[in-house]
């Protein structure tokens, strides 16, 4: 069985405080990171013994999970499993590179964003450039707000070419024509994002060969809808796969409309729908 699974546990703090963000700055107690870690180790076994799937797997932290060591860990383990197609983490790129070394980075991949304000403009383009040094696949992306307009213009043409710079519409803004075009110029796939895309009854690969996966194993079709369709660990999320519609009015996030079917994403993103690659880049 071919599955793609987005993992998240209950990690919720991060070291930024992006003012668009609910979980900026947000401290988890240390029980509730201890659960985190335990959580993460669980899914990683089960992982490690569906030798008979294969697997696609992205994590999906509220908060920063790059700067714990049993995400690091985790993503090294997973890249070595022979059945594991992709692990991919969405992060700040605030941790250190060094850790990538052991990991396979013909499985491993990374969704980076850069957060103008939490971190020099040097110091993250520096991390890019190690990653490129590293043979690190990745993507940057940045928020599409006005004041980042310059920043991102300045990161995009100091990335290889081959490194694709995305660009998410911030939540609620309403996008003239003449500043989509700006967006849309750094990013030729940003009308994906300017827009929400309707939804409600379109056929979606989530529930089938899509699930989310949360800290407890709980199993659902996407982030999005909360009915359960079984836990990871007993098997019962099994023989709920089925193709479904989508129940919601409409998606707006990248990691829920990627997998409509009524959009060309997995063609657009061919190899690189986890790590939001698009097909060709490196």
């Amino acid at each position: 069985m071919d599955l793609t699974l987005l993992y998240r546990g209950p990690l919720a703090s991060c070291d930024y405080d992006c003012p668009y963000c609910p979980f900026a700055k947000r401290r988890d107690s240390p029980a509730l990171l201890r659960a985190d870690r335990a959580a993460l180790e669980r899914f990683t076994g089960w992982a490690a013994r569906q030798e008979g799937d294969r697997l696609r797997i992205l994590f999906t932290p509220w908060g920063e999970g790059l700067v714990r060591s049993w995400y690091r860990r985790s993503m090294v383990e997973l890249s070595r499993l022979p059945h594991v197609e992709r692990v991919a983490i969405q992060t700040n790129l605030s941790c250190r590179t060094g850790w990538l070394d052991e990991a396979d980075l013909d499985t491993l991949a990374l969704w980076c964003t850069y957060h103008p304000g939490q971190t020099p403009y040097e110091r993250f383009l520096g991390k890019c450039r190690e990653l490129v040094s590293r043979g690190v696949r990745f993507s940057v992306g940045i928020v599409g707000l006005p004041e980042h307009l310059e920043q991102a213009r300045r990161l995009r043409e100091a990335l290889p070419e081959q490194v694709y710079l995305w660009v998410n519409a911030a939540e609620g803004r309403t996008y003239a024509d003449p500043e989509a075009a700006e967006w849309t110029a750094l990013d030729p796939l940003f009308p994906y994002s300017r827009h929400p895309h309707p939804s409600a009854g379109l056929p979606c690969r989530t529930g089938e060969s899509v699930l989310s996966v949360d800290g407890e194993g709980t199993v659902r079709r996407c982030h999005f809808v909360k009915a359960e369709l079984g836990n990871l660990y007993d098997g019962s999320y099994r023989a709920a796969l089925r193709p479904r519609a989508c129940p919601l009015a409409a998606c707006d996030c990248h990691i829920g409309y990627v997998h409509l079917e009524t959009l060309p994403l997995y063609d657009v993103f061919a190899g690189g729908v986890l790590e939001r690659i698009p097909a060709g880049r490196a």
